[in-house]
């Protein structure tokens, strides 16, 4: 009989050597050394950007290493919206908007699917706008 009170542990789907992969054919990134270093500059980020029960949520769903680069960032005290989120990136890596967007978007669908539709939804409620594009969902907004 389990205890029912104990927490929930989530296994990974993925693991970091997966998520490599995935992010190196769905960016079409040359090596897997230049998926790595996206995907390491986005993790970063958002474990800037994101706070609270979906920061947790979602590093539970990420395996050990991405989780670690994930939740090893302070969040900032002001949220950036989607494209200045590509913008301070960019600045961080010395690369180009178009190279950093295209980086961003090939790191954090691969997240998306990892997270799942419901905690992605609770995610992009408490990001400012401009990042569902970022995830590869299209960025809905509620009539006035």
């Amino acid at each position: 009989m389990s205890d029912l009170r104990a927490p929930l542990e989530h296994q990974p789907v993925m693991t970091f050597e997966q998520i490599l992969e995935k992010v190196r054919y769905e960016g079409v990134y040359p090596t897997r050394e230049r998926a790595e270093e996206a995907v390491r500059l986005v993790l970063s980020g958002l474990g800037r950007q994101l706070t609270g029960d979906e920061r947790v949520e979602l590093a539970a769903r990420l395996p050990f290493e991405a989780a670690s680069i994930l939740t090893a960032q302070i969040p900032d005290t002001q949220p950036l919206t989607g494209w200045a989120f590509v913008k301070d990136l960019a600045g961080r890596a010395g690369a180009t908007l178009a190279t950093t967007r295209w980086d961003t978007g090939s790191v954090l669908t691969t997240v998306a699917a990892l997270a799942g539709p419901d905690l992605l939804t609770r995610i992009l409620r408490h990001l400012p706008s401009g990042y569902a594009l970022l995830f590869g969902r299209a960025e809905l907004t509620q009539a006035a």
